[in-house]
């Protein structure tokens, strides 16, 4: 079946699919989230969400759902577009307060990542910055189990729904940093795109964007793991057919659906690793607060342009999976410019607010960056310098 079929008949169907976690994939499966909660033997879940998201109808909708079926619950939306060590420090109190018994992750990127770092500590007094990814998981006693989890996205971009590992900065060091446990997953993520049918048009593309972006780079990250490949791969031809759409037709479910399964085939390849469009944009995102995706979308053609001329082979399939008839590097470089292009990308970190003297410090960051160690291209200091300043001046 091709992907075309796929979007006319599929793609409205409610599906349940268990790799990596269960998933109820369908148009209105938020309306099963009481029955959800009950089965996992939830009563008091904590609603995390971020602070641009608190007053949307979702929202709203999730609450009155809970509260039909008789369930409490409670919501804590005190979370940036870039989460902070201090704002999980306070959800985490605020799980304890309320006496919650699950946390329900509703929203875009920083909602999943915010959710899951309080989950780390809700449960527990073990520091925030001993779950950092090079360190070794903290032990966690039976009787301080990780809260259950539920993930909701409304947003086809993040792809974080199905891992436990979230981004924070640590505002002290001004930089953005990996925590996770391999006792953390979430329960279920509910992948409902009629939550995504009321995203502006900028935040489509931007996390539309970040979607393709994971794919990329997992894709490219060294080493043979055949199932991060494969949603990759399937993530991008979702994308090639659907991002566009999405973004011109904001009411198309079936390119919302589409992007939303993208989104998720995204987060599922980058398991392998990213990259350093990653390394760059989360230290950019740490000090100066930029959307992520929007970070990762201007960034790209920087990383593509110096990555790609070694990676001959993996841009062939990239560019099979999109339908580009010429798989040439450079052909490729130059579908993605107008894809970028199309979509409103705007072409420098300078057009978002980022400063050209921030070039060096932000290369040092982006070096300690967990994605920079998985590029498939060892970048040096004085590499890392042009990328960042190319980026700010001119990225396409």
């Amino acid at each position: 079946m091709d992907i075309h079929q796929l979007n006319a008949t599929e793609i409205l169907k409610s599906h349940d699919w268990t790799f990596p976690i269960p998933i109820a994939y369908g148009p209105g499966r938020i309306n099963e989230i009481s029955e959800i909660c009950q089965s996992l033997n939830i009563n008091n879940p904590l609603i995390v969400t971020d602070k641009s998201s608190q007053d949307l109808p979702f929202i709203s909708q999730l609450i009155d759902l809970l509260n039909k079926a008789g369930l409490s619950s409670g919501i804590f939306t005190e979370i940036s577009p870039n989460p902070r060590d201090d704002e999980i420090s306070v959800g985490s109190s605020y799980y304890k307060s309320g006496d919650h018994d699950a946390v329900i992750a509703i929203g875009g990127g920083s909602a999943m990542d915010g959710a899951k770092a309080i989950c780390l500590t809700a449960n527990n007094d073990i520091p925030l910055w001993d779950f950092e990814w090079e360190k070794e998981p903290a032990k966690i006693s039976n009787d301080e189990p990780f809260p259950k989890l539920i993930t909701i996205p409304t947003t086809a971009g993040t792809g974080a729904e199905t891992e436990g590992t979230a981004m924070v900065t640590d505002t002290d060091k001004g930089m953005k940093f990996c925590i996770c446990h391999p006792g953390l997953r979430p329960s279920i993520t509910i992948l409902d795109p009629e939550l995504t049918l009321d995203l502006p048009r900028t935040l489509t593309a931007w996390t539309g964007a970040d979607a393709m972006i994971h794919a990329i780079e997992g894709y490219c990250v060294p080493g043979f793991h055949p199932l991060c490949d494969g949603a990759a791969l399937q993530s991008l031809s979702l994308v090639s057919e659907n991002l566009t759409l999405a973004v011109d037709e904001p009411n198309n479910i079936k390119a919302r659906g589409a992007m939303l399964v993208a989104s998720c085939l995204g987060g599922i390849a980058f398991l392998k690793g990213l990259g350093l469009v990653h390394a760059i944009s989360h230290m950019v995102g740490a000090e100066f607060d930029t959307h992520h995706g929007l970070t990762n979308a201007i960034v790209l053609p920087v990383v593509t342009r110096y990555n790609f001329p070694e990676l001959e082979g993996k841009v062939q399939r990239i560019s099979s999976a999109m339908n580009y008839e010429d798989t040439s590097v450079e052909a490729f470089i130059s579908n993605l410019d107008e894809l970028l292009d199309r979509i409103e990308i705007p072409k420098s970190l300078d057009e978002i607010g980022v400063p050209i003297d921030c070039v060096e410090r932000i290369s040092e960051k982006a070096m300690k960056d967990s994605a920079y160690a998985t590029n498939p291209r060892i970048a040096s200091l004085e590499d890392m310098n042009q990328l960042v300043y190319k980026s700010i001046k001119q990225a396409r």
